[in-house]
This record gives C-alpha cells, sequence and structure tokens, in this order.
C-alpha cells in the first residue's frame, strides 16, 4: 500500500506518522520525506505492507496530521491511462511494449489519434485505437475527443507526441491528469523543424520535458528532465534520432514516478521523492 500525504510542517510529523504506522501493526517498507522551508510544507510517501483498511488509515492519520492536509491512501498502486498520438510512434512504442510486459505500471486502456498513422501497432498489441479528426471546429473537436476519452475509466492521460494544442476548457476537464512530453529546445526554437533550427543554431545539448499539461502552454509542472551532448558531427537526422531516443526515456521516467505516486504538485512545480 502507498500512502502519500502533504501538509503543513511541524515539528514531529515524521515520529507520529511512524508511530500510528507501529501502532496499527504495519511495518514501514520504505519512507521518503521533504520539507520546503520556504512554503514551511512537509511532503512524505510511505510504502507499508498492508493491502486493506485504506479508510481507516487515512482517516487515523487525517486526526494527526494539520488541518487542511493532503493524504492518499491507495492500495492498488496500478493506475489506468488513455494516450494521446498523432503520427510519430516513438513514445507510443515504448509504452504499448511496456504495457504489453507489465512493466509499465499501468494499464493502457486505449489510445486515440487524430491520424490513423498509428492504428496498425496498436492492433499488433491489442489494444483500442480511435481516430478523432481535427478540422477547423476546435470546439467540435475536442468534444468528440472527450467523448471517446470518457468511454474509459482513466487516472491519467498522456500526450505521447500529440501535436495538437488543448484549449483550456479541455485543461480544465482533467486537472493535474494530463502528462506531455517535448522538446527542450523551447521557447528558443518553437514551431516547426526545432532539430532543424538547434543544428543551425550550433546546439551542444539535446534535451526533453515531461510536465502536467496547464493553461499556459508548455509551462506546467515539470515531472522529469535529462540532457545528452551534441556536437559540431551531428547531423539533422542524428539530432533527431537523438531527440526521439530522449523524448522516449524521460517520457517513461516520468511515467513511472506519477504511477508509482512520487509526484507531488504545488504552485507551478513538483516536489519528486525517489
Amino acid at each position: 500500500m502507498i500512502i502519500v500525504i502533504q501538509c503543513a510542517d511541524r515539528i514531529g510529523l515524521v515520529a507520529a506518522i511512524s508511530r500510528l504506522m507501529a501502532d496499527k501493526g504495519l511495518n514501514i517498507n520504505g519512507m521518503q520525506e521533504f520539507v520546503d522551508n520556504d512554503e514551511d510544507l512537509f511532503f512524505m510517501r510511505l510504502d507499508v505492507d498492508q493491502t486493506d483498511g485504506a479508510a481507516e488509515i487515512e482517516k487515523d492519520l487525517r486526526q494527526i496530521l494539520p488541518e487542511g492536509a493532503i493524504v492518499k491512501v491507495n492500495p492498488v498502486p496500478e493506475k489506468k491511462i488513455v494516450v494521446l498520438v498523432t503520427k510519430e510512434y516513438h513514445c507510443l512504442a515504448d509504452i504499448l511494449v511496456r504495457n504489453y510486459f507489465k512493466t509499465l505500471g499501468a494499464t493502457v486502456q486505449c489510445v486515440i489519434g487524430n491520424h490513423t498513422t498509428l492504428q496498425d501497432i496498436c492492433s499488433r498489441f491489442d489494444v483500442p485505437f480511435y481516430q478523432v479528426q481535427a478540422g477547423a471546429d476546435k470546439e467540435a473537436f475536442e468534444e468528440k475527443l472527450v467523448g471517446t476519452v470518457n468511454q474509459y475509466e482513466f487516472d491519467y492521460l498522456v500526450l505521447a507526441k500529440f501535436m495538437r494544442i488543448l484549449s483550456p476548457d479541455f485543461v480544465l476537464r482533467f486537472p493535474m491528469r494530463i502528462i506531455n512530453i517535448h522538446h527542450s529546445f523551447l521557447p528558443a526554437f518553437a514551431g516547426a523543424s526545432p532539430y532543424r533550427q538547434a543544428h543551425e543554431r550550433g546546439v551542444k545539448l539535446i534535451g526533453a520535458t515531461a510536465h502536467y499539461v496547464t493553461n499556459e502552454l508548455d509551462e506546467g509542472p515539470i515531472i522529469a528532465q535529462q540532457i545528452i551532448p551534441a556536437n559540431h558531427s551531428h547531423t539533422v537526422q542524428d539530432m533527431v534520432k537523438a531527440g526521439k531516443e530522449i523524448e522516449t526515456a524521460v517520457l517513461a521516467k516520468a511515467l513511472k514516478l506519477v504511477f508509482d505516486d512520487r509526484v507531488f504538485v504545488y504552485k507551478n512545480k513538483t516536489v519528486v521523492l525517489e
């Protein structure tokens, strides 16, 4: 069972929580905690060897924690996701392979694309695929998208190179439940052909960022980032290949952190307890 806690900080919290776990006969397999002294906030993730009694544990925790504490007791850690795609396969392929071998930490409920390019690979992995075409009427497109998404129970929407900008109304339907991946050349090399722009500029680092989606385009709370070196010998094609590899790796890392309940969001940033 995973227990996550976010609350105002005060002296003795770790001791009080540990004492409660001991009083309930729960062995703590792992504990990570962090205090943001500037915000006076306390964050904790507990892994305990218990699979039932979640409601009672949550109730008891709230009695010893500061008022307004956010407590989540999750006896079944595996999540459910819906994946949104366009034409690029690299992130989706990695998700489907992990899903097939049950190493994703979540179950892919379906894949939705605004093109049919990736339908075949979904069929090969026996994952439902739906096409929702994006026309000139963005509102109509998003209503169809929401209708398709809501056919399934899910915890998160994963934008696996979904090349459409979602409206604020869409994002507000799923607050802090949409995860995106993109190259880290922003804002310098935005728009079309970012790797060509980066090559022409002679950049020395290639990176990727995974983050929660908010109304501010590509500025939501960051979950994971990574960079790799580049040099003068890299062609545009080399940089594109390296970019796809790092995007795949960073999204995989971010999803694992989220699915393991290691990511806490406050203001516009995250605490990640690894």
